[in-house]
C-alpha cells in the first residue's frame, strides 16, 4: 500500500491543478474576447487540448461563464480602480486576467491574497512585461473596496450553467 502524500503536498498539487483550470479559462475568454468565438466552443476545445479532471474542468467553466454573466460588473469595478485605462483599451489579456481575478475575488471561495496572486501569475505566464504589476495593483485596490463595502464573496451562490448534452453539441456544429 503506498503512503498518502502530506498534507502540503496534496494542496499544492491542487493549487497547480487549478491554476491550469485558470489558464484554460483564461485562453477560452481570450478567443471569445478577441475573435468573438462561441463561449462553449471554445472552452470544449481548450478542454480537449488540455484535459482536466471533471472538478477542474467545472471550475475553468465557472470562470467562463462567471467572467461573462457579471461583464458588465465586472468591467466598471476594473474600470474604477484603473481610471487611465479604458476597459476597451487594456490589453485583451490584461483584461481577462483582470475578469477573473475580479470575479474570484467576487466570489469569495478563494482566499482573496491567493485570489490576486493566481492572476499575477496568469501575468507573468501570458501578458507582457509589466501585465502582472499592473493586475496585481488594479486587484488590490480592488479588494480593498470590495473589504471596505462588504463585497468580497457576494457572488458567492454563483453556479455556472451546465455544458450542453451531447445532442445539442452535435445539432450545433
Amino acid at each position: 500500500m503506498q503512503a498518502e502524500e502530506p498534507p502540503s503536498e496534496l494542496g499544492h498539487e491542487r493549487m497547480k491543478q487549478r491554476r491550469l483550470a485558470r489558464h484554460v479559462a483564461l485562453q477560452a475568454l481570450f478567443e471569445v474576447d478577441a475573435v468573438g468565438h462561441d463561449p462553449e466552443r471554445a472552452l470544449r476545445y481548450r478542454l480537449e487540448e488540455n484535459p482536466l479532471a471533471p472538478e477542474l474542468a467545472s471550475f475553468a467553466r465557472r470562470l467562463v461563464w462567471g467572467v461573462l454573466q457579471h461583464r458588465a460588473a465586472i468591467d466598471e469595478l476594473i474600470q474604477r480602480h484603473a481610471p487611465l485605462w479604458p476597459i476597451s483599451d487594456v490589453a485583451i489579456v490584461d483584461r481577462n486576467i483582470l475578469r477573473i481575478g475580479t470575479l474570484e475575488l467576487l466570489w469569495g471561495e478563494t482566499p482573496p491574497r491567493v485570489a490576486i496572486n493566481e492572476a499575477v501569475e496568469l501575468g507573468k505566464h501570458f501578458g507582457s512585461d509589466s501585465t502582472h504589476r499592473f493586475v496585481n495593483g488594479v486587484l488590490a485596490s480592488i479588494l480593498k473596496e470590495l473589504e471596505e463595502n462588504g463585497r468580497l464573496g457576494e457572488l458567492r451562490s454563483y453556479i455556472a450553467p451546465p455544458p450542453p448534452a451531447p445532442s445539442e453539441e452535435n445539432s450545433q456544429a
